[in-house]
């Protein structure tokens, strides 16, 4: 049970100040928070800092602190020796800058800067492909619910249904008519599918609350934003990361009676995109949740606040960390940050002074060893095996350890998510758009300041001057026409005179340069699987001159995006989504939206293009237009293809196509308006036919 595991800085001596929001039962006194309303004396303040240094100084919250500073520097020095170099350069070359040391260099040859700037063309086209692709067609959901073939509901739900199901045999044998073994037979096979097809109803209603459960708590909790930024992220750099959700005190804006707007402070999930430069997995890590994982923070005070009363944070030690660094930061004393800041455009005068009072922190998940535990003060009842690898997470901010608590995940995983748009088999870190035009950006760099250098040099003709022939005093510096130069006889030449002034015109090679250049920026589209084609470049040969070879060749283009989206659809999206829907079948109080569901991410789906699919769905309709198909698909059916065809057209689909319930009311309706009135003497309850068991069968599909 999530709520039963307890909090590692609970096991040491004393317990947390923090308890009491979590833990009704504790006796420990808790600051004053907006939450929750509590008031502390200066007595108890003095009590509960007492506490916290005890607390902050047991073996069990020492020990954790070391083992979380020996595995950062163990990540960080391996992230430093390749990873974090490539991300540097990336992020400069999508910013259309140079590397600290080529730019020197480039400088001291003199000569043009020029960027040709590839790399954030490709980025940008990129973002864009694969944001089309996984935020959904239309108004659709990237992703569906819906019920698993054999849908398992709640026990009382079953009940009901196989009641219903049986009420009109049962209510017929209780009549005194006895059907024979092959007409009971029958019966109940219809019966059994009847209540299968029920199931299978209830379960599709639950699969949509749920779904739009989900798709609420996604929006309000910025998934969407978070998901913007992370595809951003992953066309840059190596690996990007997405987090969450993460439990916050959050104020929220709340209408009460009379339309009075009212703050409340409640927890809220939220999502967020992480840096990848605040990113420390183990070196040998393969994915997410191999090895140890370390986050870099850079909290505000008011960050700090909101940790204070959510489940696990150990509010005395925030109360520390904010009287000993609430006033100037803490900042790099974890290492320097000041070249990264350079390249993501912030200032090092800034970041060294710290205006907004910073605070580094360090939030650490990874196994640690059941021994380790037990010899930081763990109690053996809480490590039944000395052997075995326990799963922790802890905040580390300078000698404060903030929060220390098992992980509460049934099947350990860690509230993060990471995708490559290039996946590395055997690595976390996979490669970028950014990555793999590496070698066309450089060449087009250097074949672009070439042509811009000899453009000048061979834009006019050079001068040659022999100095000593020309007059005092002339301006050698200033060439104009009509100017008049002034020259001294060749007194030392015993042959014939040479010229004072010869002109020359450098050759011109910009041709061969353009060409260098056009021939790698074709292999920058080959290598990045984004030609110039899909971002609107009308210089489309051979096929693509034609409407239908251009489709073919976007299509065949958009087999690499596929594989890409299909990266973020495993590994973001679904993981997403089944986090979310364990936490509303876990916690959530409604009850009618609970069910077995399978959840898919349709992102590489999507890439099907708008117009295609729309032009399907009509051809579609109009295939069915006809008495047998409409016999066989229903009016419901009929009503579930034109939503979605409206949908497609960007309609709002529940005002044309009213939805199920209000179809069946007017079915119903239609049904009795066109029933014939019952005869004079006619007998009630369908005795005179009960036996061949065809009334039984109709009585209960009516009840269903």
């Amino acid at each position: 049970m999530i709520g039963a595991i307890p909090t590692l800085s609970q096991l040491g001596p004393g317990s947390p100040s923090g308890a009491t929001a979590t833990n009704p039962g504790s006796s420990a006194v808790v600051l004053a928070h907006p939450a929750m309303g509590r008031v502390m004396n200066a007595q108890a303040l003095e009590q509960r800092t007492r506490d916290t240094e005890e607390r902050q100084n047991a073996p069990l919250i020492t020990g954790l602190a070391g083992h979380i500073t020996k595995k950062f520097a163990i990540a960080r020095d391996a992230k430093r020796n390749d990873v974090e170099p490539r991300m540097m350069h990336n992020l400069r070359a999508r910013r259309g800058e140079y590397d600290p040391e080529k730019l020197a260099k480039i400088k001291e040859m003199g000569g043009s800067e020029v960027f040709a700037g590839v790399t954030g063309h490709k980025c940008r086209a990129a973002y864009s492909w694969v944001k089309d692709a996984v935020t959904g067609v239309g108004v659709d959901r990237p992703w569906s619910i819906r019920p698993t073939p054999l849908p398992e509901l709640p026990v009382e739900i079953n009940d009901f249904i196989v009641e219903q199901a049986t009420g009109p045999l049962q209510e017929a044998m209780m009549a005194g008519v006895e059907p024979s073994a092959a007409q009971t037979t029958s019966m109940l096979s219809v019966m059994r599918d009847q209540a299968k097809a029920a199931v299978r109803e209830e379960a599709r209603r639950r699969a949509e609350r749920m779904a739009d459960k989900m798709e609420d708590q996604l929006i309000e909790g910025g998934f969407i934003n978070a998901l913007d930024a992370f595809i951003i992220d992953m066309t840059t750099f190596p690996t990007a990361f997405l987090k969450g959700p993460v439990i916050r005190m959050k104020p929220r804006l709340e209408w009460g009676p009379g339309g009075e707007p009212k703050v409340t402070v409640k927890l809220v999930k939220e999502w967020e995109r992480v840096s990848p430069f605040d990113m420390y997995p183990s070196p040998g890590a393969t994915c997410i949740d191999d090895g140890d994982l370390i986050q870099r923070h850079r909290l505000t005070r008011s960050d700090l606040v909101a940790m204070k009363g959510v489940k696990g944070y150990d509010d005395g030690a925030i109360d520390k960390v904010l009287e000993d660094y609430g006033g100037n930061g803490l900042s790099q004393w974890l290492f320097d940050i000041s070249e990264q800041a350079v390249a993501e455009g912030r200032s090092q005068t800034v970041l060294a002074t710290n205006p907004d009072g910073r605070i580094d922190a360090l939030q650490f998940w990874g196994h640690v060893q059941g021994q380790m535990l037990l010899d930081w003060g763990m109690k053996r009842e809480q490590v039944p095996s000395p052997t075995e690898e326990y799963c922790v997470e802890a905040w580390l901010i300078g000698r404060y350890v903030i929060k220390a608590m098992l992980n509460p995940d049934p099947l350990k995983r860690r509230p993060y998510y990471a995708a490559s748009y290039e996946q590395v088999p055997g690595s976390i870190w996979g490669n970028s758009v950014a990555d793999l035009v590496t070698d066309p950006q450089d060449i087009m760099n250097a074949a672009a300041r070439a042509m811009v250098n000899n453009a000048a040099l061979a834009s006019g003709p050079q001068v040659g001057v022999l100095t000593d022939r020309i007059a005092p005093g002339e301006d050698l510096t200033q060439l104009y026409p009509w100017k008049i130069w002034q020259f001294r006889t060749d007194e030392y030449s015993n042959s014939t005179p040479q010229p004072p002034i010869q002109f020359f015109q450098p050759q011109s090679n910009i041709g061969e340069l353009m060409g260098l250049f056009e021939k790698w920026s074709t292999l920058a589209d080959e290598y990045s699987g984004i030609p110039r084609y899909m971002t609107g470049d009308a210089r489309a040969g051979g096929a693509g001159r034609t409407a239908s070879g251009l489709s073919m060749l976007m299509t065949n283009a958009g087999k690499m995006i596929t594989g890409v989206v299909r990266n973020i659809d495993m590994r973001v999206i679904e993981p997403v989504l089944h986090r979310l829907y364990y936490y509303n079948m876990r916690f959530e109080e409604d009850q009618d939206l609970k069910g077995d569901v399978q959840i898919v991410a349709r992102g590489a789906a999507n890439l099907i293009s708008k117009e295609a699919a729309q032009v399907r769905r009509n051809e579609f309709l109009a295939t069915t237009a006809n008495p047998i198909d409409a016999e066989i698909v229903g009016v419901e059916g009929r009503a579930a293809i034109l939503r979605e065809t409206a949908k497609g057209l960007d309609m709002d689909a529940d005002r044309i196509v009213p939805d199920t319930a209000v179809l069946r009311q007017r079915l119903a309706a239609k049904a009795a308006l066109a029933a014939p009135a019952p005869q004079p003497g006619a007998t009630e309850g369908n005795e005179q036919t009960l036996t061949d068991g065809r009334p039984i069968t109709d009585n209960m599909g009516a009840g269903m």
